[in-house]
C-alpha cells in the first residue's frame, strides 16, 4: 500500500474532533497495514516526563498525538482546496498529481 501524505504535506482533519482544523506533517509512521501520521498542533496530548540528560526539567508536556491517514486529507498547494492524490509515471520518476486541479504536488 502506498503512502500518499508525506512529510512536509499540509493537511486538514476531516473525521474527528480536530475535524476543520489545518496543519503541516511532522512525520509519518507506517507498521503493518496501520498508517498515522502526527500533524503539528493537531491532536495534542500531555505526556509526564521525569528529568533526564536531554529534558533538565521534566514535568508535563504537550506533544502531538497520532492521526489515521485516512482521517486527514491533503491540501493541494496549487488550488488551495483538500483533495485526493493520484500519481503518473513520467519516464524518470513517479510524481503525486492533485486530482482535482491536476498539477504534481512535488
Amino acid at each position: 500500500m502506498q503512502v500518499k501524505i508525506k512529510k512536509g504535506d499540509t493537511v486538514e482533519a476531516i473525521y474527528g474532533k480536530e475535524k476543520g482544523k489545518k496543519g503541516k506533517v511532522l512525520r509519518v509512521q507506517s507498521s503493518g497495514t496501520n498508517r498515522y501520521v502526527f500533524v503539528e498542533k493537531l491532536n495534542i496530548m500531555k505526556k509526564h516526563m521525569k528529568p533526564s540528560q536531554k529534558n533538565k526539567e521534566g514535568g508535563i508536556l504537550e506533544i502531538e498525538g497520532r492521526l489515521h491517514v485516512s482521517n486527514v486529507s491533503i491540501i493541494c498547494p496549487k488550488c488551495s482546496k483538500t483533495s485526493r492524490v493520484g500519481f503518473q509515471i513520467s519516464t524518470e520518476k513517479k510524481t503525486r498529481f492533485c486530482k482535482k486541479c491536476r498539477e504534481i504536488i512535488d
